[in-house]
C-alpha cells in the first residue's frame, strides 16, 4: 500500500431509508472521538450510485440500513472490492435481528472472506464506535489479503529462476504481469543476447494478424529501442507505445504500465501492459516491482550463464569461437538452412607458410599474428556469420543464407585483404602473407556436418597445390 492510500480517508457509505438522517449523527460522533480526519461519511439513496460514488477506492466500509439491509450488502455492485488487493467491512442497521451484544451472531457469507456486523437501529449512538472498531479489522484483512497477494507473486515468479534463456524470460515476465494484474494485453521489446545482434518482440492478448503487424513495425521502426531497461515501474499516460499501436490501426488510447528489466550487463527489455480503461493501483504497482525485480534477477543470471558458456566456446590465443564451438553451430545452421530452405555457405580458411613465420620470428609474434588475421576476417563478414580457430593457423567461417557464388566473394575479399595487409613482426619489420580458401556450401556439397566441412577442407588444399594464394571451390573438386 501507498503512503497515500495509508493515510487517505476510509469511504463510509451510508445506503438506504434513513441514511441522510444517520449520517449526520455519524460524523458528529466521529469527530467527538477524533476521528473524523479517518473516515468519509456519505448518504446514498441506492447501491448503483453508492457503487459508482466509490469506484476505485481501494478500501470501503458499507452500511445498510432498514429491512432491505442484507440484499443491500450483497449487492453484484460490490464483487470489485472482494477481490485480491481490496478490502470491505458491511455493517447491517436493521431491527429484523439482534446485535451481537444482545444475542444475534456474527453471519459469515460462504462467498466472502468478511462478516456482516449487525446493529439495531435503536442503537444508532453506537455506529461511530462500530465503524472505528471495523476498520481496524477492515485494516487487518486488508493487510492479510496484501501479504497474501506478494506471497502468491512470489510464488509465480519461481519459473524466472529456472529460466536461462533471455528472450524467454522477457515472455515470461509478461505473461506473469498480465496473469497478476488481471490484464489481457501485453508487449515486450528486448535485445537479443548474449550477442545482440537484432530486436525481439513478444506480444500476448493480439490476433496472430495484428501481432505480426505491431512486431514487424516495432522492429524495423525501432521506435521502443531507446526505452529497453530505463526507467522504473510505474504508469504512463502515454509511451512509445500508443505511438506504435495507432500507426498499425490499434486504439492507442489510456495509459500503459510501464515494467523495465535489465540485467547486469547488456541485457535490456521493457515491457507495457495496456490498462484498457482500468485503474492500476498500489497492489498492482507492488505486483509489477516484484516482477521486474526477480526477471531482472533472472537475467542477470542468464547473462552470467552465457557468459561462461561463451568463454568455453572461445579460442585464447585469437579470442574467436573456438573448433568446438564450430561445430555445434554447423549442426544447428545446416538444420535451419535445410528448415526454411536456405543455402548455408562454408569457408576454410589456412594462411600459406606460417610455420615460417613461427620459426623464424617466434610464437609471440606468430600468435600476434593470428589475433590481427582473425580481426581483418571479423571485419570482411556480417554479425551473423560465425567465425572459429579450427586448429593452428586454419579457420572456418559459416556464412548463414549465402549462396556459393556469394560465399566466393566473399573468399575472394578476404584473400585481398589478407594479402595487401602489413603484420606487425617486431624489430624485423612488417610481414606480408597470404591465405588460402576452400569454398563449400550445403546443400550442394553436403547435407551434414562432416562432408560439409570436409569438401570446404579439400577445397582449401586444392588452392594451396594449385599454388596458395587463391579461392578454391568444391565445384571444381571432381576436376
Amino acid at each position: 500500500m501507498s503512503e497515500h492510500d495509508s493515510h487517505a480517508p476510509i469511504p463510509v457509505l451510508l445506503i438506504g431509508q434513513g441514511a441522510d438522517h444517520i449520517v449526520a449523527g455519524l460524523s458528529a460522533g466521529l469527530a467527538a472521538a477524533g476521528k473524523a480526519s479517518s473516515f468519509s461519511c456519505a448518504a446514498f439513496p441506492d447501491v448503483g450510485s453508492a457503487a459508482r460514488a466509490s469506484s476505485g477506492a481501494p478500501h470501503l466500509i458499507l452500511v445498510g440500513l432498514g429491512a432491505s439491509a442484507d440484499g443491500i450488502l450483497k449487492d453484484q455492485a460490490w464483487a470489485e472490492w472482494e477481490e485480491p488487493g481490496s478490502a470491505m467491512a458491511r455493517i447491517a442497521m436493521s431491527d429484523s435481528a439482534h446485535s451481537v451484544d444482545t444475542g444475534g451472531e456474527v453471519v459469515v457469507e460462504a462467498t466472502s472472506r468478511l462478516a456482516i456486523y449487525r446493529l439495531p437501529v435503536a442503537q444508532a449512538d453506537a455506529l461511530p464506535m462500530a465503524i472505528i472498531v471495523v476498520s481496524q479489522l477492515l485494516e487487518a484483512e486488508r493487510s492479510r489479503a496484501d501479504l497474501h497477494s506478494q506471497l502468491e507473486t512470489e510464488r509465480a515468479c519461481e519459473p524466472l529462476s529456472s529460466c536461462l534463456e533471455p528472450g524467454k524470460l522477457y515472455s515470461l515476465a509478461l505473461e506473469l504481469l498480465l496473469d497478476r494484474l488481471g490484464c489481457r494485453r501485453g508487449i515486450a521489446f528486448f535485445a537479443q543476447s548474449p550477442a545482440p545482434q537484432s530486436t525481439g518482440v513478444a506480444a500476448r492478448g493480439f490476433d496472430e494478424a495484428t501481432r505480426d503487424r505491431l512486431s514487424r513495425f516495432l522492429i524495423e521502426e525501432k521506435s521502443l529501442e531507446s526505452t529497453m531497461g530505463r526507467g522504473e515501474v510505474g504508469v504512463v499516460p502515454w509511451g512509445p507505445l500508443n505511438h506504435a499501436l495507432g500507426q498499425v490501426g490499434l486504439d492507442a488510447s489510456g495509459a500503459l504500465l510501464s515494467v523495465p528489466l535489465r540485467g547486469d550487463d547488456r541485457e535490456a527489455g521493457h515491457v507495457w501492459i495496456l490498462s484498457e480503461g482500468r485503474r492500476f493501483d498500489a497492489s498492482d504497482l507492488a505486483a509489477a516491482r516484484a516482477i521486474a525485480r526477480r526477471a531482472s534477477t533472472a537475467l542477470a543470471t542468464a547473462e552470467r550463464y552465457h557468459h561462461a558458456k561463451e568463454r568455453a566456446f572461445i579460442d585464447d590465443v585469437t579470442g574467436v569461437y573456438n573448433a568446438r564451438y564450430l561445430l555445434a553451430t554447423a549442426d544447428n545452421e545446416i538444420q535451419r538452412a535445410a528448415r526454411y530452405g536456405n543455402p548455408l555457405s562454408v569457408l576454410f580458411l589456412d594462411l600459406d607458410r606460417f610455420k615460417i613465420v613461427n620459426d623464424r620470428h617466434g610464437h609471440l609474434i606468430g600468435s600476434e599474428t593470428l589475433r590481427v588475421l582473425s580481426q581483418l576476417l571479423k571485419d570482411c563478414v556480417r554479425q551473423v556469420d560465425t567465425l572459429a580457430r579450427y586448429g593452428g593457423d586454419e579457420f572456418t567461417i559459416l556464412l548463414v543464407d549465402t549462396p556459393h557464388d556469394v560465399a566466393e566473394m566473399i573468399a575472394e575479399r578476404i584473400r585481398r585483404s589478407v594479402e595487401t595487409h602489413l603484420f606487425e613482426a617486431g624489430s624485423e619489420g612488417p610481414l606480408r602473407l597470404t591465405i588460402s580458401i576452400g569454398v563449400a556450401t550445403c546443400p550442394d556439397h553436403g547435407e551434414s556436418r562432416e562432408p560439409l566441412l570436409d569438401a570446404a577442407d579439400k577445397a582449401m588444399y586444392r588452392a594451396k597445390s594449385r599454388g596458395r594464394n587463391r579461392v578454391s571451390s568444391a565445384n571444381d573438386l571432381g576436376d
